[in-house]
């Protein structure tokens, strides 16, 4: 039985400006100095149009469990996520959330924080805080909160789950979370993982392989009774 996932409230965006904007699959909270919303929906539309358009051209970049080479006028969004999802041998649709949401980041000057159905891009000068949802079903459920330094760059902070929401997922983890230094990136690499993690056995050699990974900073990794974890990450 899957659960749909409650993603609001997940960061914590201290003096920073909310707006929502829905477009299709894309549901995204914007937190920005001043209201984006105008911007955000014109970005959101703009990518979500140009990536439908090249999955009817590309019939198999929609469906693929695996990475694929793309065609050379491809947009710019299928392109990122054929490259976040190469790296972690997985289909481009896996990386989509995070490529969205740093599409969309990266165009809004200033400080931003986006999120993507739970998947997150942020460019803060400040720590970040954010919440870990692993679920209704798991003892962790959504009590582990952690804080992350992006040090002045930007980041991005991806969630899969094998027990959550509708994406697939080989895996039987409540959450893995993985910390990037794109969010792209780190959506690729958080559904790699979690196809790892048939249960609580797999938590420490999951988190202990992140460690090689390049490009990772930190990873999270909730199965059944048991939560690992490493890197640039502080439980608060």
């Amino acid at each position: 039985m899957y659960e749909e996932r409650t993603y609001r409230g997940w960061v914590e965006p201290e003096g920073l400006v909310p707006c929502r904007v829905s477009f299709r699959e894309s549901e995204l909270c914007v937190y920005a100095r001043e209201d984006v919303t105008s911007r955000v929906t014109e970005l959101v539309c703009q990518a979500r149009l140009a990536l439908e358009g090249y999955i009817e051209r590309d019939a198999g970049f929609g469906s693929s469990l695996a990475p694929r080479e793309v065609m050379a006028d491809a947009p710019s969004l299928a392109k990122e996520m054929t490259r976040a999802a190469s790296a972690f041998g997985v289909g481009p649709m896996a990386a989509v959330a995070g490529a969205v949401a740093q599409h969309v980041g990266k165009e809004v000057d200033g400080e931003v924080i986006v999120e993507n159905g739970g998947d997150i891009y942020a460019r803060v000068a400040r720590p970040l805080t954010v919440t870990l949802h692993a679920g209704e079903g798991s003892p962790f459920g959504s009590r582990v909160r952690f804080t992350v330094d992006p040090k002045g760059e930007p980041i991005g902070i991806c969630t899969s789950s094998g027990t959550l929401g509708h994406s697939h997922s080989f895996g039987r983890a409540d959450a893995v979370c993985v910390i990037a230094h794109d969010a792209a990136l780190a959506d690729a690499a958080a559904t790699a993982l979690c196809n790892e993690v048939r249960g609580p056995d797999d938590v420490d050699p999951v988190v202990q392989g992140a460690k090689g990974l390049r490009g990772i900073r930190g990873i999270i990794v909730a199965a059944g009774d048991k939560l690992g974890a490493w890197g640039e990450i502080e439980f608060v």
